[in-house]
C-alpha cells in the first residue's frame, strides 16, 4: 500500500512539476489566435478557449498571439470610446478586461491591425484598453500570413 502511495505522489509531482504538458502528450507550441469579429459572446468564448489551450499545454510550452483587425478591435475597445470610433459598440468591459489582463500576465501578446486603427478612426492610446504602439502592427491579415510562415499554427475561434 505505502508503495501504490509512493508511485502516485511521484505521478502527480510530475504532472504538477510539467503543467501537465507531458500526462497530456504535447510539446511546445506557437500558436496565432485570429479575431475579426464583434460577438462579444463569441469574443468571451475566444479569451475562454485561449485560457484552456493554456491550461492544457502549460504557460511555458506555449508561445500565443492573437491578432485582432477588423470588427475584432472591439475586443479591446472601451465601451466609453466607441463614440469617437466607427464601431457600434466596445466589449472591453470589466469583465472582458480582466480576462485579457489574466491572458497577459501568462504571457498572451494581442496584435492591433494598424489598417484597422486608420480605418475606424480609432486612437489606440484613448480608445483601447491596454495597447501600447509595440502592439500595432501594420497589417493584421499580413501579420497572421507572417507569423504561419514562422510555423505558428492558425486558429480561429
Amino acid at each position: 500500500m505505502r508503495f501504490l502511495t509512493l508511485i502516485v505522489t511521484a505521478i502527480l509531482a510530475i504532472t504538477v512539476y510539467t503543467g501537465g504538458a507531458i500526462a497530456q502528450g504535447y510539446g511546445k507550441q506557437k500558436v496565432v489566435y485570429h479575431i475579426n469579429y464583434d460577438n462579444p459572446k463569441a469574443q468571451t468564448g475566444a479569451m475562454r478557449n485561449i485560457q484552456n489551450h493554456i491550461n492544457a499545454v502549460g504557460r511555458e510550452n506555449l508561445d500565443l498571439k492573437v491578432v485582432l483587425h477588423g470588427k475584432g478591435l472591439t475586443l479591446l475597445l472601451e465601451p466609453d470610446a466607441q463614440g469617437n470610433t466607427k464601431f457600434q459598440a466596445g466589449n472591453a468591459d470589466n469583465n472582458m478586461t480582466a480576462r485579457i489582463e489574466g491572458l497577459k500576465q501568462q504571457g498572451v501578446t494581442f496584435h492591433v491591425c494598424a489598417n484597422t486603427l486608420k480605418g475606424r478612426k480609432v486612437d489606440y492610446e484613448m480608445d483601447l484598453y491596454d495597447v501600447s504602439k509595440a502592439d500595432i502592427v501594420p497589417s493584421g491579415v499580413a501579420e497572421l500570413a507572417r507569423l504561419q510562415a514562422m510555423g505558428y499554427t492558425y486558429i480561429k475561434p
